[in-house]
């Protein structure tokens, strides 16, 4: 695995959030090299998805900063507005969750497409490179298929191009592989990895996955709302 010595592409100082009485994140640090793949693992109620949520800004937490380093400078994700907020994810950041949320309406390629085209992209020009991106992923000739046509981890494929097509600095997963069988899961696991770190870009994965967690450069340990360990991959 990779020794990533570069400056953090995101860095979460001091978080704290909390549901009622239930403190989700009790005072969390972390910080994501540019490139690095990253496991956040724990059991249920541990935080890890709230992490995930307050990193990417769908969240702001009660306490504490995230700080992106994109291609125009630092900026401060828990400082912006929810508008502004909702433009970098937009535009910057992608996501693919456990069951894809794609739309069963649409096919494959406008599925993909749409990311583009709300950012303003021609609907030519967004379906052409949805294509590619298909293509890319082993879904040559699925590109008209709707997503109920399609196997479960060709819907993650299809979901994973969607968080890619924008050209995403950082993709957040939470528990991509979570609905899958073994075989699947490897498979998609190594699409997801391929498209992005293997590209240059960052990952930030929620698992309960061993196996997913050790196909990453690291992984974060978290328990009733901390990070109790982080551990290099071999």
């Amino acid at each position: 695995m990779n020794d990533f010595t570069t400056a953090p592409v995101l860095v979460a100082e001091g978080l704290f959030q909390a549901y009622g009485s239930t403190q989700a994140l009790a005072g969390v640090d972390v910080s994501v090299a540019a490139g690095e793949s990253v496991a956040i693992m724990g059991a249920s109620g541990s935080g890890k998805t709230t992490l995930l949520h307050v990193l990417a800004g769908i969240i702001t937490p009660d306490a504490g900063r995230v700080t992106f380093s994109g291609p125009t400078g630092p900026i401060e994700v828990t400082a912006l507005n929810e508008a502004d907020r909702s433009r970098l994810r937009r535009e910057r950041l992608g996501f693919v969750f456990q069951q894809g949320l794609l739309i069963p309406e649409l096919t494959a390629v406008e599925n993909v497409a749409l990311a583009l085209m709300i950012n303003g992209t021609s609907r030519a020009a967004a379906m052409a490179h949805a294509s590619g991106w298909l293509h890319s992923l082993g879904l040559v000739g699925m590109e008209e298929r709707r997503i109920g046509e399609l196997s479960g981890g060709q819907a993650q494929r299809v979901a994973i191009a969607r968080a890619q097509v924008t050209g995403a600095s950082i993709v957040f997963a939470d528990e991509p592989t979570g609905a899958l069988d073994s075989h699947t899961s490897t498979d998609v696991m190594n699409a997801l990895l391929w498209s992005t770190t293997g590209q240059g870009r960052t990952l930030v994965v929620v698992t309960h996955d061993p196996q997913v967690a050790a196909q990453c450069d690291r992984a974060v340990q978290m328990r009733d709302g901390r990070v109790e360990s982080h551990e290099v991959a071999a």
